[in-house]
């Protein structure tokens, strides 16, 4: 009769026992932070990670209507800390009850595996940052005139839905950060993922400081599709490798896409901003209209279009290298067989 050995359960505070539970330990902290708020005490510092801060009411004359607005400032950071700790939560649901299931289904290799499960996480928060950004959109004017994105500068009052979405985008990229760890992300996957997380913690965190908010909006929404399209059909071709019809799409919107990053951009800082220049450069007024900030961030958003199209060139003639290569075997398989014919 064998005795089947004891599975020992990792020691406290190791590396294994916080991978292990890192979602249980951030579910307790997101829920004793949730009824910190209804506790008389604890709930001045407990509202202040649960709730957005900073709020700026602004009545009419006749004190008839208000209208309430949202600046920015250091407690964002307990915000944000909140709803990272959210996001974790929210991966490990993805992860345990439809990626790993679908996992086992399909049985892939541990390279694929891999990338179905970051490209499976990835299609879920584009989905939902795409449809929420895009809801935005639809109700705010920025939208259809392309001057509002430069007038009235610093638009440094956002709407409670703004401002709350640019929260949960520097939220979730952060937390990206730290799955790196907890998922176990092969070393080799580490610095590629870490360069495009990083690239968009600080073009979503420098639209959100220096009050570009409305630009930095009307550019992630169709990036999000473009991204969006291009995970579902990494999906699509890692369960089925003739499919690859999603490809062709996203190849297409990826192009236009990036044109139209660099006309916003160009537009916005060379001409438009240019134009409403204010020289008084003021932290406190959130004014951060002059030279030296407008040339930083237009050579910020060429310099990383730049680089995504150099990754897109390479990636379309490693793919085109790839059908060369398959469509050699087969002409010399139907030539054997039209000669046997023969």
């Amino acid at each position: 009769m064998r005795f089947r050995r004891k599975v020992r359960s990792p020691a406290v505070l190791s590396h294994e026992f916080v991978i292990q539970n890192h979602a249980d330990t951030a579910y307790s902290l997101v829920m004793s932070l949730l009824m910190g708020v209804v506790i008389k005490g604890p709930d001045k510092y407990a509202i202040m990670f649960v709730a957005v801060q900073y709020n700026v009411t602004y009545t009419t004359d006749d004190n008839s209507e208000q209208f309430h607005f949202y600046d920015y400032g250091p407690k964002d950071i307990a915000t944000v800390v909140f709803y990272m700790l959210v996001a974790i939560n929210l991966h490990a649901v993805i992860q345990e009850y439809i990626l790993d299931k679908i996992n086992r289904c399909l049985h892939l290799s541990k390279p694929k595996h891999s990338k179905f499960n970051e490209s499976g996480q990835l299609v879920f928060f584009y989905l939902f940052s795409f449809v929420w950004g895009a809801s935005i959109l639809n109700t705010e004017e920025f939208m259809m005139i392309p001057t509002s994105l430069w007038r009235d500068y610093p638009h440094s009052r956002m709407l409670f839905q703004v401002k709350f979405f640019y929260v949960c985008q520097i939220a979730y990229w952060f937390h990206a950060v730290l799955e790196l760890y907890f998922q176990k992300i092969q070393k080799e996957d580490i610095p590629r993922q870490l360069c495009y997380i990083c690239l968009y913690i600080a073009h979503i965190s420098g639209a959100y400081i220096l009050n570009l908010h409305r630009l930095g909006l009307i550019l992630m929404v169709p990036h999000y599709l473009v991204e969006l399209i291009f995970h579902a059909s990494r999906l699509v071709y890692l369960s089925d490798e003739n499919n690859q019809k999603g490809f062709t799409i996203w190849a297409l919107l990826f192009v236009m896409v990036r044109l139209l990053t660099l006309t916003l951009s160009v537009l916005t800082f060379g001409f438009g901003l240019a134009r409403v220049e204010n020289p008084e450069f003021s932290i406190a007024d959130g004014n951060f209209n002059v030279l030296p900030v407008r040339i930083g961030c237009l050579g910020a958003v060429c310099l990383t279009q730049a680089w995504m199209m150099w990754k897109f060139i390479k990636f379309q003639l490693k793919k085109w290298r790839e059908h060369v290569k398959n469509q050699i075997p087969r002409k010399k398989i139907n030539n054997t067989k039209n000669k046997r014919t023969k």
